[in-house]
């Protein structure tokens, strides 16, 4: 036991099951991210090598997966409601092909860095629960890219995986971040070698 605590750090891998929802970033996490910028149309858009098949691996192990994105460069006129429309049914279709699913996608376009939807403050986790009554966000984890993602989960009340696909050099240990792994299927891979 004390093996498996040490392996799995602050998050208790053992216990996860369909009670428990899985919160994904979309860029760096799911595709790849366009750094400086954004991810403007479907034609930028770029799956991660394996993470779609790293989303069917979860959807075995979690009830739910959700998807919180900050979208900025929609409220800056830089790409339309329309276009970023484009781009999610592009992932679902994507996705769907390895038999995968995302339950919804939420975004925020604000500007405002404070805005109450923006991560890193927790709306859209709040919006998923008002959806999902389900949802028990002790019992959930927010797998991101960047520190924001982490303060959004902490924020939230969950545990945090941070990716290292975009900011390797993050330092870890941290406070934000209970889990570290280099991609979305090599955390897949552990968590399901825990449940086996």
């Amino acid at each position: 036991m004390v093996l498996i605590a040490f392996f799995c750090g602050m998050i208790p891998f053992e216990t996860i099951d369909k009670s428990w929802t899985l919160f994904l970033d979309r860029d760096g996490v799911i595709n790849r991210d366009k750094e400086g910028d954004y991810i403007r149309n479907k034609g930028e858009f770029v799956m991660l090598e394996r993470a779609d098949e790293a989303i069917y691996m979860l959807n075995n192990i979690f009830g739910l997966t959700v998807v919180v994105t900050n979208q900025k460069g929609v409220g800056k006129g830089l790409m339309t409601l329309e276009d970023l429309n484009g781009i999610h049914e592009l992932l679902v279709e994507q996705i769907s092909a390895k038999h995968a699913k995302v339950d919804k996608i939420y975004f925020c376009s604000s500007t405002d860095n404070n805005h109450p939807n923006r991560k890193p403050q927790p709306g859209m986790a709040h919006l998923a629960k008002a959806d999902f009554p389900q949802i028990d966000l002790a019992k959930s984890i927010m797998v991101g890219n960047r520190l924001s993602d982490m303060e959004f989960g902490k924020n939230a009340g969950m545990y945090t995986v941070f990716l290292a696909t975009t900011h390797p050099d993050t330092p870890f240990p941290h406070p934000l971040i209970d889990e570290r792994f280099n991609s979305l299927i090599e955390f897949a891979e552990k968590l399901h070698a825990t449940k086996h």
